[in-house]
């Protein structure tokens, strides 16, 4: 489902990751452990197609992200939209909008129907149904994260990528946030790549990959 060969990226003559050969299967939950700096957002960038690798290549369900990219960043936008949820370590959720408003701008943006039973169902699974007309500046930090992740498996996506996702929560919310990422990929059928430098989601990972 994902596969990423001869990967090298720089900053100018500074190579910040490099990764040879790696793969995950449909359904696989992988962490990227490692210290600040070490590469683990550009890593999740590249298999978001939001960096373009200095060398290598990303394939994800077949697909080569550098194709889609020459393509246009339009194409490659919507198809991101469409089959990769992003959880970033900043949530990004527009003050402007109601949080059941901020779900259903995915579909939108990807060009796919705006199905609101969906995002109503969402909110409820991770009791927040009640917040749907809250604002994100009402809500506190463990509930704007729960948000941004619904909004991540609003369409369905083939691959869920979740950056720095337990950084500043007790060990009760830890477990809890990954929890419930890992009962939406469950849920969608996605690989989940989650990158971090925290030490307590080891035990709760099989695959591993440490930079």
């Amino acid at each position: 489902m994902l596969r990423l060969t001869g990967l090298h990226q720089r900053y100018g003559a500074r190579e910040v990751l490099t990764l040879r050969h790696f793969e995950a299967a449909a359904g696989d939950h992988w962490l990227v452990l490692g210290a600040s700096g070490s590469g683990k957002t550009t890593l999740l960038n590249l298999l978001a197609g939001l960096l373009r690798p200095s060398e290598g290549t990303v394939e994800i369900g077949g697909e080569s992200l550098g194709a889609l990219a020459a393509r246009g960043g339009a194409a490659l936008d919507r198809w991101r939209g469409r089959h990769i949820g992003i959880v970033p370590q900043k949530l990004h959720l527009l003050s402007s909008l109601t949080v059941l408003q901020n779900l259903l701008l995915a579909p939108y943006l990807a060009g796919l129907p705006v199905d609101e039973s969906r995002a109503l169902g969402l909110l409820e699974n991770l009791s927040l149904k009640e917040l749907a007309k809250s604002k994100p500046q009402q809500l506190s930090h463990g509930q704007a994260q729960r948000v941004a992740i619904a909004r991540a498996v609003m369409n369905r996506p083939r691959l869920l990528l979740a950056d720095e996702p337990t950084s500043n929560l007790d060990d009760v919310n830890c477990g809890l946030a990954l929890s419930m990422l890992e009962a939406q990929a469950r849920e969608c059928g996605a690989t989940l790549v989650v990158a971090t430098h925290d030490m307590r989601a080891k035990a709760r990972f099989e695959k591993c990959i440490a930079l």
